[in-house]
């Protein structure tokens, strides 16, 4: 099969350790949706890094039609709302953020620095052939986005969990990768997690392969991702590997979705949306395109 390079994701399970995986890797699918906003270099390197989460996350739904949606608030800090979400493949992305402050802050940009001390991380499933939805909040608490979704594997789902993720900057273009394993226990994919330990000899050997991923293999183009497992796991007797399907940008705005939503208000409340041409204005965080829509 060919190898994977840039927007691609590859799922990958090791039998004899009761493990599962994903690896991806963005380029110019990154680059898109970054370009929608002026955004500067602190938040393009959050939301490239929180995008690469949501992909190794949301790439664990089973099914069509499923999505995942991560999204962290804050009260206090830097950043009002940061929001993602993938769906079969397509992922996009917004960060709402206070320019002036942000400019006066400087370069320290740690993420407690950007969210402040009441920020917390909302990871939503929406499932849709159960047609069902849940939901996990935690602290939004550790030194990256990584450590915060670690612990909500580890505080929701009671599964441990490792992830890393790596973003570069190469002029105006951006590269980043990520690694995320899980361990399952005698195979308890999907039910309750009963016998789930974190010092499991399987999981701490695993742990130690995968966490010993570096940062620059990650975001290297000239290795694919298969290369990337194939170091960290090749000592195994068994990797299976599967790709999935292409990563793109997953905007889903269009005139006709916005005309239907506005066509769920009463009359009058329409006629009070119009701008002074006469047409209601719509504006999608996620792209930055404007919608005039008749009403």
């Amino acid at each position: 099969m060919p190898e994977s390079v840039f927007d691609s994701l590859v799922a990958f399970s090791i039998p004899d350790r009761d493990a599962r995986g994903r690896c991806v890797r963005m380029g110019p699918v990154l680059d898109t949706i970054l370009s929608a906003h002026d955004y500067p270099l602190p938040i393009r390197h959050l939301l490239a890094e929180a995008l690469i989460l949501t992909a190794l996350m949301g790439s664990l739904l089973k099914g069509e039609g499923g999505q995942l949606t991560m999204q962290a608030q804050s009260a206090s800090g830097l950043i009002d709302l940061l929001v993602c979400d993938y769906r079969d493949g397509a992922v996009r992305g917004y960060v709402k953020y206070d320019a002036e402050r942000l400019a006066a802050h400087g370069s320290n940009t740690a993420l407690r620095d950007l969210f402040g001390k009441d920020a917390h991380l909302a990871m939503t499933f929406d499932l849709a052939e159960k047609k069902q939805r849940y939901q996990g909040i935690v602290p939004l608490d550790g030194t990256d986005l990584a450590q915060a979704c670690e612990s909500y594997f580890r505080q929701s789902e009671q599964v441990p969990t490792i992830m890393r993720v790596a973003v570069r900057f190469d002029g105006t273009h951006c590269i980043a990768g990520g690694l995320l394993i899980q361990h399952l226990p005698q195979g308890e994919e999907g039910r309750e997690r009963l016998h789930v330990k974190m010092d499991h000899p399987d999981w701490e050997h695993i742990a130690v392969m995968g966490g010993s991923v570096r940062h620059s293999e990650l975001v290297d183009p000239s290795l694919t991702i298969e290369q990337i497992l194939w170091r960290l796991f090749h000592e195994e007797s068994e990797i299976r590997i599967e790709p999935m399907p292409a990563l793109m940008r997953g905007c889903r705005c269009t005139a006709e979705h916005y005309i239907d939503v506005l066509s769920r208000f009463p009359q009058a409340e329409r006629v009070e949306m119009r701008a002074d041409d006469g047409l209601v204005h719509v504006d999608c965080a996620f792209c930055s395109k404007v919608f005039r829509i008749e009403v």
